[in-house]
């Protein structure tokens, strides 16, 4: 699988600036333009970093991803959030934190839409989750892509992932209240078109976490394709030294 677009994954971020969504150091996104030299994109990419929800992962790790994205020519946004274990993380405040971000980035001037959200692992579940929010289209969003992404809080939960780490995120179990406001499962269909990118031999969030969400999404009339990616792990989809990111690229110019 190839894309019009093509990746430079060593295109610098030095020339990166980072502004503020709210006031606590976390909500902050960098804004990296597109690489000299690249294809021209009219467009936003907007990378949400994964992480199990947890504050000892950082947008740091998802630095190339985006750098890639700027070398393939895109505007690039890359988004960081309040996490569990920081003052605020967890739900609400990290779905509040999406909202806002998004908010923000959709009033930026520089940053010409359409915009297209790239999560990956928990970023997959958040991106999934503002895909099914009433808000997505307002906001510019014209498709998103969750890369291993935890779209179905309930079956990660009986997988225990992350040593449990959907419960900690959401603070409670399935069937409240909490629960339900942060599933992307209890707003289907999305809003606006949805492509999984997930890596067949993951063994951190398996494939199969995306099964119920992509077959209700199809039958409540959703826009919404997984493409498995043959010998990918979790976090070849994220590397743009793999083949598999090839296909991240493809997903993310198909919607725009």
């Amino acid at each position: 699988m190839t894309s019009s677009a093509s990746a430079t994954p060593s295109a610098s971020t030095s020339a990166a600036s980072t502004r503020s969504y709210g006031s606590d150091p976390a909500q902050v996104y960098d804004v990296l333009p597109p690489a000299a030299g690249a294809p021209a994109v009219t467009g936003t990419v907007v990378v949400v970093h994964g992480g199990f929800w947890r504050a000892q992962y950082d947008r740091e790790h998802a630095r190339p991803e985006a750098a890639a994205f700027a070398g393939a020519g895109y505007h690039v946004v890359l988004a960081e959030y309040r996490r569990v274990g920081m003052p605020g993380g967890g739900v609400p405040g990290t779905l509040e934190d999406v909202r806002d971000l998004l908010a923000s980035v959709s009033s930026q001037p520089d940053l010409p839409k359409p915009i297209v959200l790239v999560g990956h692992s928990a970023g997959g579940q958040l991106v999934a989750w503002a895909a099914g929010q009433p808000w997505a289209r307002e906001r510019g969003i014209v498709g998103v892509v969750s890369l291993a992404g935890v779209v179905d809080l309930g079956a990660a939960d009986r997988l225990h992932l992350g040593s449990d780490a959907t419960r900690d995120f959401v603070g409670s179990g399935p069937g409240t209240a909490a629960w339900t406001s942060a599933d992307p499962m209890s707003t289907l269909p999305p809003k606006v078109p949805v492509r999984l990118v997930n890596g067949a031999d993951d063994d951190t969030v398996p494939h199969e976490v995306a099964d119920a969400y992509v077959a209700r999404a199809r039958a409540a009339g959703g826009d919404v394709t997984e493409d498995l990616v043959a010998g990918a792990d979790h976090f070849a989809v994220i590397d743009p030294t793999t083949p598999a990111f090839a296909h991240v690229l493809t997903a993310v110019h198909s919607l725009l």
